[in-house]
């Protein structure tokens, strides 16, 4: 091999190429072009210029490398062209660079082939000239080069190649061009000569040599823009507040591409060569991945066929062989976004054997005939792709699918208002209100126009009383102070739904006909706070570190770091990951700061919500228009208000009215309450006791300007309970029980955040409220289990679909990042490939999601001894708070027949999410996280590798009941030490109802952090962590707020087959017929946009016609889930990349 001997010299030990010049005589020598030193071949510099035609066949090929001494001594270009010098015909000369900028071009060295290429200080024009003067066949074209320095010349070319390229707007500030410099800036927008760009765009220097190119963020994820630049040390961009576009240079402005964090580079050589890499986006944290010898961290990648075939325009467009240029692949297409011209790929050895092979031959195949040289092309053996095999029976992780609900927020908080004031009507019209008669204002720009009116209103009713206006003078101040609040606006907190009303408003109660008044209103609803407070930052941040956990293996670099082994997948691109988020702030915050615990990010959440979390068109999948709810809900709600507005004690009739399944928790919660309109009277008492204390904190100087948690001041918490006191009680003496989980929601928050403030009683509001909230939340998703599926199957239907393709398509399609085999030095199993999906959604999804595989007959109690306790579980279970998950995990056995219904192997698991700030004594137990046997136990202790890193004592679920049998083969460690990522099956044997968890359960008041281990299929745990901590010093937590630590997860069932699933969730979706076209539509526009496209490859059945404008297959309902037009393993195939595809492009001899 011949990286084993010393730098350019051949098996002789001779050098095989120099710096210097080759004159006619040594052409023809027999040495062949290995001369003893440069001083030698100085002599003869003064050679003739004609070239002799007639010369005899052994007259050697000079290849000259004339480029900057920095480049042509680089590693890759030795290595290249050591290898190239391994042809009999060739010599390689390099020009020296004191002779390229010093002499003039008749000085320079002869060559018959020319590789010089463009690089700070190079004199291009003298290279053209050299061209010229000596017509060498040249390997990258000159005069192209000058166009690669202007990005405005590189985009020109690619769009009439007819290339993929994002959306783009040039700004020359010339003032030769006037018509050219026109940029209209908005707070999230940019105009640029007329063609509009909404923030996240791109703002890249016309000057390709400039790397300063700026990402901007909209306000809406936090505004700001990250700074790229050349990479610095471990930098390569940084997060700048700066929301401004620069005001001086010329300017590319072109829209932002959704990549999931990452960056394909494709290295051409030649048409039909290309090498692709993908490696960490920088403008994601800006910190530079580096292995243990400091290089970047780069994966080389499959290229799609449609990818191939855009490298090879590129190339022969720009007339650059040797090539490097950016691909982005968003929403399942690929995108070129910026051509570098010559670059060669660093550190791969079967790149620089291929590079030289395919080089030489070019060479050899332009310049043989006319130098009578005998030579004809080498037939290359087609590499086979090498397919990774498995040793023993093992199950595979290929899904894990998690509903999450978002983290710890500030109380939500809502305001009505009827309005009937011309400048409201004329905002309504001016968004185009009147087009659905709903408007919703969230804009920075839009809200100031609000707070302008609210303003000028004030100031009119400050002069003369008018009785339209002055009705509400104390709403408009309302609207008034919350939209002052912070002192800036960002769309993520607040904002203004305007509803119109044709007849105005209908009169709640007789007391209100004051003024009586005709004609159509507006209905004003303000809504302010739940925004993610630092203790749900944190929670989410944590929750993604212990999710890595879920994942196997990790070895090398990485190993006894926890989770390692996700982190493993996911830098080396096997790891196909896509976040998705509801459209409110708080959830897509959670989103991004999960992301970054998950994937051990740095820095801002900005950066990473704009490129890892997906919130457009989700169609409604993970939202809920509460203004429409389903007739059911309606209708449960009036009955739950009228179950509660009983004034006595809590009957036999009204617990099978209002607890019909008999859930523990409900029970106990009816029992704690006993006369619901007395607890009521108790709970005002009690907040009318709470609202007296803060207003005399407010009196007292010394407490009045009291900063609380998060920004809040007393002002502004007295507002809150006021607010809620005004509104729980009306005129009359009912009470609206619609307020209960608002007054739970605020007593809770300040129980946690706000416990220094000492208020009395709060936790005697806190324990009512709690019991009434946990009567009234579930049951407004209803009542009977009827009721429960009806309302859940309006919330969840979408997301029920998109749950059953992300289990179908597990299989490889060529969208995704595949790791090439070939290349993938140091990884174990480079066909592995993962797919998780992330829903972060809202407290109605959640409950929905669960009443759907609790009431939707997905296993039989009676039979299933496992599912009952399950069930039992999940019914005392009485709130799923934030960061409540539902996870779904799908393993494969790559042994049992593609066929066969053993072969995919389904879990389910469940955690209740924070846990609450009282006592733990009375939490439900399950049975741990993936419940193992107790005779693998035995065996593991003498187990040596990781022994070291799990000296503490696993945490052990207690048993509820027996032990019980569960109908699946428990895991073991593979003995082969170091490579956790091969896993493998022993008998089946009972379990003894131990669990292993993947958080740690620690109260927290906890003094000492109790911390815990996860046992992935048994496996010895590695390092442990907690999720758990009391104060994290880097937050920026304004006081002391306690962050609560997380349940953790528990197993429901975990030996499902994918059959069972699919069929229960086939059931589930047709049963709502009346919603399933709505549902159709939603996902096919929501995979128009958002999803990977499959490969032309792949056979598939062909789709049904209710996803014809979509790409992705669904199958018809009476296949089977393996069903396929094409053989079974198209579809699922034994191993993990598919054997079956075929590769249309035949061009592309050495490398995919």
């Amino acid at each position: 091999m011949s990286e084993a001997r010393g730098e350019g010299q051949d098996q002789s030990g001779n050098l095989s190429f120099v710096v210097g010049c080759v004159d006619e005589d040594h052409r023809g020598s027999e040495e062949g072009g290995r001369i003893k030193n440069e001083g030698e071949m100085r002599k003869g510099e003064e050679e003739d210029d004609d070239k002799d035609d007639d010369s005899p066949p052994e007259r050697q090929i000079v290849v000259g490398i004339c480029s900057m001494m920095k480049k042509s001594k680089s590693k890759p270009m030795t290595e290249i062209m050591e290898r190239l010098c391994k042809f009999e015909y060739i010599t390689v000369v390099i020009f020296p660079e004191e002779v390229i900028l010093s002499q003039p071009v008749d000085k320079w060295p002869l060559c018959d082939c020319l590789v010089s290429f463009h690089s700070k200080g190079f004199p291009l024009d003298k290279a053209v000239e050299y061209a010229k003067l000596r017509n060498p066949l040249l390997i990258n074209d000159l005069n192209m080069q000058y166009y690669i320095q202007d990005r405005r010349e590189v985009y020109r070319i690619l769009q009439e190649e007819g290339i993929d390229l994002p959306r783009y707007a040039v700004l020359t500030r010339d003032p030769d061009r006037p018509e050219e410099c026109n940029l209209v800036e908005g707070e999230d927008h940019v105009e640029v000569n007329g063609e509009l760009f909404p923030k996240p765009f791109v703002e890249k220097p016309v000057s390709a040599e400039d790397h300063n190119v700026y990402v901007y963020y909209p306000t809406s994820a936090g505004g700001g823009s990250q700074r790229l630049f050349r990479k610095i040390g471990s930098r390569s961009s940084v997060y700048s507040p700066e929301s401004c576009v620069r005001k001086t240079g010329s300017y590319i402005y072109e829209e932002f591409m959704p990549t999931d964090g990452t960056d394909v580079k494709v290295y051409t050589v030649g048409p039909d060569y290309a090498h692709a890499e993908a490696r960490k986006s920088p403008a994601l944290d800006g910190k530079v991945e580096r292995d243990s010898e400091g290089k970047e961290i780069r994966y080389p990648v499959m290229l799609s066929a449609m990818e191939k075939l855009v490298a090879r325009k590129v190339c022969l467009a720009f007339k650059q062989t040797v090539c490097g240029f950016d691909l982005l692949r968003a929403n399942g297409h690929s995108f070129v976004c910026d051509v570098n011209g010559f670059s060669f790929v660093k550190n791969s050895m079967k790149y620089y054997d291929d590079c030289a092979k395919v080089l030489g031959n070019m060479v050899m195949r332009e310049l043989a005939p006319q130098f009578h040289i005998p030579w004809s092309i080498p037939l290359e053996a087609e590499d086979i792709p090498i397919v990774p095999t498995t040793s023993g029976t093992m199950m595979e992780l290929r899904c894990v699918i998690a509903i999450i609900r978002h983290g710890d927020r500030t109380p939500k908080q809502k305001m009505k208002m009827e309005v009937r004031h011309p400048l409201f009507f004329a905002l309504f019209e001016k968004y185009g209100g009147y087009k659905s008669g709903k408007l919703k204002l969230k804009k920075p720009k839009q809200l100031q126009e609000v707070l302008d009116i609210a303003r000028l209103l004030l100031a009119e009713l400050g002069q003369h009383t008018d009785c339209e206006i002055e009705e509400k003078k104390g709403k408009l101040e309302q609207l008034k102070t919350v939209l002052e609040m912070y002192g800036h606006f960002s769309g993520i907190n607040r904002k203004v739904q305007l509803t119109y009303l044709p007849n105005g408003q209908p009169k709640a109660s007789s007391e209100e006909e004051e003024c009586p008044t005709e004609g159509p209103s507006l209905l004003l609803v303000l809504k302010w706070g739940g925004e993610l407070t630092p203790a749900g930052r944190v929670q989410a941040e944590e929750l993604g570190r212990a999710f890595r956990c879920m994942y196997p293996g990790g070895q090398g670099d990485y190993a006894g770091f926890p989770g390692c082994g996700l982190l493993r997948l996911h830098s080396t691109y096997r790891h196909d990951l896509k976040i998705y988020a509801s459209d409110e702030g708080r959830v897509q915050m959670t989103a991004a700061a999960f992301a970054k615990g998950l994937l051990a990010l740095e820095g801002e959440l900005t950066p990473i919500l704009v490129q890892m979390v997906k919130s457009a068109n989700m169609n409604g999948m993970l939202d809920s228009d509460s203004e429409s709810l389903t007739d059911c809900q309606q209708r449960v709600k009036v009955r739950l208000h009228e179950i509660m507005q009983k004034d006595q004690d809590f009957t036999e009739a009204d617990y099978q009215k209002l607890a019909p399944t008999g859930s523990p928790s409900l029970v106990t919660s009816m029992k704690t309450i006993g006369n619901p309109v007395s607890t009521c009277d108790q709970v005002y008492a009690l907040i009318q006791r709470l609202t007296s204390q803060i207003r005399r904190r407010l009196e007292d100087p010394k407490s009045a300007d009291l900063q609380l948690y998060h920004s809040e001041t007393l002002e502004l918490m007295l507002q809150r309970w006021s607010k809620l006191e005004r509104d729980f009680r009306n005129k009359s003496g009912r009470y609206d029980i619609s307020k209960i989980p608002d007054i739970y929601d605020c007593v809770k928050y300040d129980t946690q955040h706000n416990a220094t403030l000492d208020l009395e009683d709060t936790l005697e509001l806190f324990r009512l409220s709690r019991a009434l909230a946990d009567i009234v939340i579930p049951q407004e998703y209803g009542i009977n289990k009827a009721e429960k599926m009806d309302i859940a199957q309006a919330y969840c239907l979408p997301l029920m679909k998109k749950i059953q393709l992300d289990l179908q398509r597990t299989h490889e399609d060529e969208a995704v990042n595949k790791l090439h085999p070939l290349y993938s030095r140091g990884v174990m199993s480079p066909g592995r490939h993962v797919r998780t999906r992330l829903y972060f959604t809202s407290e109605s999804h959640v409950h929905s999601l669960l009443s759907i595989f609790r009431y939707g007959g997905l296993l039989d109690e009676v039979k299933d001894q496992q599912w009952k306790q399950a069930m039992d579980y999940l019914s005392a279970v009485s709130e799923l708070n934030y960061m409540t998950q539902i996870v779904i995990m799908l393993y494969e056995d790559n042994n049992k027949d593609p066929g066969s219904e053993e072969r995919f192997h389904v879990e389910l698991h469940f955690s209740p999410g924070v846990k609450g700030c009282e006592g733990e004594e009375n939490v439900p137990l399950g049975f741990g996280f993936r419940p193992a046997s107790a005779e693998n136990q035995e065996k593991q202790t003498n187990q040596g590798s990781l022994e070291d890193l799990s000296q503490d004592e696993t945490d052990r679920a207690l048993s509820l009941s027996e032990p019980i049998s569960i109908k699946r083969s428990p895991m073991i460690r593979n003995r082969k030490t170091g490579s956790m990522e091969v896993l493998s099956e022993t008998l089946p044997t009972s379990s003894k109802g131990t669990s292993y968890r993947l958080f740690p359960s620690c109260s927290c008041q906890s003094p000492e952090i109790k911390q815990t281990g996860l046992e992935l299929f048994s496996m010895p745990a590695v390092k442990r962590f907690s999720v758990s901590f009391a104060r994290h010093p880097t937050n920026g937590f304004e006081g002391c707020s306690m962050v609560p630590s997380i349940y953790p997860l528990e197993t429901l069932h975990n030996s499902l087959s994918l059959k069972q699933v699919d069929k229960f969730l086939n059931a589930v979706c047709e049963h709502s017929s009346d919603a399933h076209a709505k549902t159709m539509k939603a996902l096919s526009a929501l995979f128009d946009t958002s999803s990977q496209g499959y490969s032309q490859t792949h056979i598939h059945p062909p789709p049904p016609k209710a996803l014809s404008s979509s790409e992705t297959p669904v199958r018809s309902p009476e296949c089977p889930l393996w069903y396929s037009s094409g053989p079974s393993s198209t579809v699922f195939s034994g191993r993990s990349s598919s054997p079956t595809s075929v590769n249309p492009d035949k061009n592309f001899s050495f490398s995919e």
